[in-house]
């Protein structure tokens, strides 16, 4: 077992469920050979514990109208800890934000945002991240091309079947 109490089957039903989240139990049981009550079992303990954070419908963002796709970077003024509080709660009531982290280097924040269109990406740029109180600097990039996009974590490469040969 690893040091977070996880051995390869929960990695086995993690890899799975990342990938085809709508399988049954008995499907899930099948591929990672194990009986159904005791994969049950395993899955509802990976909940509890927060392994699996939640179920979701992974959408295709051109086909229900998000037409565009940005990443912006932001650097906000260092005046004590307000801007990066209020900034923090603006991004999270923006629904073009699907996702913000804050970064170490130039900037402060990776916003990962999508729009339908150039028009709607220029009122949310200068109506709602512009405006932001502390924002000094904001950079945009589009996005032309998804070359790889997963929300799959790369649990393979986490070596456990290295270290139990071992």
């Amino acid at each position: 077992m690893n040091p977070f109490g996880l051995d390869a089957i929960d990695h086995r039903i993690l890899e799975i469920l990342q990938r085809e989240g709508r399988l049954s139990n008995q499907e899930l049981a099948d591929r990672v050979a194990l009986s159904p009550a005791p994969c049950l079992r395993r899955v509802r303990a990976l909940e509890q514990a927060g392994v699996i954070r939640q179920y979701a419908a992974l959408l295709e963002p051109r086909k229900v109208g998000l037409g565009m796709t940005a990443i912006i970077t932001v650097k906000l003024e260092k005046k004590g800890n307000m801007p990066a509080e209020s900034f923090a709660k603006a991004v999270r009531s923006w629904p073009e934000v699907v996702g913000c982290y804050s970064m170490t280097g130039e900037t402060d924040y990776l916003l990962w945002t999508f729009v339908e269109d150039l028009d709607h990406y220029t009122q949310f740029l200068t109506g709602r991240l512009l405006k932001q109180a502390g924002v000094i600097d904001v950079k945009s990039n589009i996005v032309l091309e998804a070359i790889k996009n997963t929300t799959a974590l790369p649990l393979g490469q986490l070596g456990l079947e290295r270290r139990r040969r071992r």
